[in-house]
């Protein structure tokens, strides 16, 4: 055994032991990209920078050896830099979405292109726990919705967008849900009240009780739904409205329906409950005694975290500034049940969480064909019967097959994504999208897709094929900056991940493998 120091602490290592393995067993948190366990290192990331704190060099831990004496600093504030600056350059070639467009312009985040696959497979039931992972009133939404998100669906650049709306209305009219109840322990014994039961108040309540907060809801109204009430019958039918209420009511949440707070029932709510989130619809005029900061057009809020000047009062909906979309108000819901869960725990409140998202812009004409590898050349369906009716199954599945997934499938386990949030990369430092990488996507009968625009070269997939002796396996192809990966002899992916394509997909750190196939081959 030998003795260094690292961050100025005495350690005993074995002599000759790899560095970064060594400081990620001691738990501190060295980035890497291109190091995978059980294989021989090749240094091209450059995240696992430390510094040579006697000559201030830095090195890359994965290649280094530990040796008596030596004093070793795993983070400061050049060693940030640097990782950041390797990270600039890793996603200045990485060309893919991390959230598809359709997902960034909802309000409420929806991840509607696993929702569309899920449909796709015939999952109904899945494809709704998607939906209400999010939102609130699907059945709603479904009918009522403006759908900003097909307003951006990159399947609009080829010929029109997909159906987003009519495909969650069909999983809210068919799929059976059951609400995943997560509580919080830090929550237990905590009250909230909600003030109007309009699509905000539901949604904030309907998100705060999954994490276990006990909510009520006060409507000065008989019934819930606020304005979604006054939507024409041909529209959206009551029928609706009030089973999505009722799904509600089911998790817990309690109305107190005909209740008008005015002042001095404001006040007593504060007493009462530990949060209060104003979602009352438009201001009216005797809310500005209630000592909530107002301005010419509703409740002055911040915009991120939706806290007013009251400690534990949130403000959201109309009673902001008038709202004709009612997904931004139960956007608005969602968002803010993070702000008043985060408040309730003592946190500091930061609202919904947010991680780096890559883009590309726009699809290229040459990358048409690429798209639609993986859909079909249909146009927009049409329901047969006519809007009022939706979509019959066999058009659901023909609808769903059209988008052309342009989101990440690794978007869970990226660590390029988990990394360039950690250290606030730049996409754009050292490029843009006017002279970015075509898409390109190998696909074919075998269980693996493809994406070589989003590989890093990172080489974990050569040297996985190559120890366990694939029979072609992966491989550099080219030189310098035109180097890419891929099969050797021009032959077909699957033929290079005959044996170990789980392990290989699994062991990317992007998504540039990801599975294509319900089942592989270990």
């Amino acid at each position: 055994m030998i003795r260094l120091k690292v961050n100025h602490k005495e350690v005993e290592l074995a002599e000759g032991a790899n560095l970064m393995q060594a400081l990620l067993g001691m738990g501190y948190d060295i980035p890497h990209l291109c190091y995978y366990e059980g294989l021989e290192h090749h240094t091209s990331c450059m995240l696992c920078l430390v510094k040579d704190a006697r000559t201030g060099a830095l090195m890359p831990s994965c290649s280094v050896k530990a040796q008596p004496d030596m004093e070793v600093i795993t983070d400061d504030e050049e060693i940030f830099e640097m990782r950041q600056a390797a990270l600039d350059l890793l996603l200045s070639d990485h060309v893919g979405d991390c959230e598809a467009p359709c997902t960034k312009a909802c309000p409420a985040h929806m991840n509607i292109p696993l929702m569309i696959r899920k449909l796709q497979e015939g999952k109904t039931d899945e494809a709704l726990a998607v939906v209400m992972t999010d939102i609130a009133l699907p059945g709603v939404l479904g009918r009522i919705c403006s759908a900003p998100c097909e307003k951006i669906c990159r399947r609009k650049d080829i010929d029109e967008p997909v159906s987003i709306c009519l495909l969650k209305r069909y999983a809210a009219d068919f799929g059976q849900y059951a609400p995943p109840f997560d509580p919080d322990p830090a929550l237990q014994g905590k009250k909230l009240a909600v003030i109007g039961a309009g699509p905000a108040g539901l949604a904030v309540a309907y998100h705060a009780r999954l994490r276990g907060l006990d909510c009520t809801i006060f409507e000065k109204a008989p019934l819930a739904g606020g304005q979604l009430r006054a939507i024409d019958e041909a529209i959206l039918p009551k029928a609706v409205l009030d089973r999505e209420i009722a799904f509600i009511k089911s998790t817990g949440v309690r109305f107190e329906l005909g209740k008008a707070i005015d002042k001095a029932a404001f006040l007593h709510l504060r007493e009462r409950f530990d949060a209060v989130v104003v979602a009352a619809g438009p201001m009216e005029e005797q809310m500005r005694d209630w000592g909530i900061e107002t301005y010419q057009q509703g409740i002055l809020a911040n915009r991120s975290t939706y806290e007013t000047n009251l400690p534990g009062v949130f403000a959201i909906g109309s009673v902001l500034k008038p709202m004709k979309m009612a997904i931004k108000s139960l956007g608005h819901g969602k968002e803010a049940s993070y702000s008043a869960i985060q408040y309730l725990k003592g946190e500091k409140v930061k609202g919904e969480p947010g991680i780096f998202n890559s883009r590309f812009g726009r699809i290229l004409p040459e990358e048409v064909q690429e798209f639609l590898k993986e859909s079909t050349d249909h146009h927009r369906a049409e329901p047969i019967y006519g809007l009022a009716k939706g979509l019959e199954p066999e058009e659901v599945t023909e609808e769903a097959a059209r988008c052309i997934h342009c989101d990440c499938r690794g978007i869970e386990s990226c660590k390029l994504r988990i990394y360039a949030d950690a250290y606030r990369a730049d996409q754009k430092r050292f490029g843009g999208e006017d002279n970015r990488r075509a898409v390109k996507k190998v696909i074919e009968n075998g269980p693996v897709l493809f994406e070589p625009a989003k590989c890093i070269k990172c080489g974990i997939c050569v040297r996985l094929t190559a120890q366990h002796q694939e029979a072609f396996g992966m491989t550099f192809i080219g030189r310098g900056f035109d180097i890419e990966v891929g099969v050797p002899f021009n032959e077909l992916l699957q033929k290079g991940l005959d044996e170990i394509a789980g392990e290989v997909v699994r062991a990317c750190p992007t998504g540039a493998l990801a599975f294509n196939a319900k089942s592989i081959k270990k």
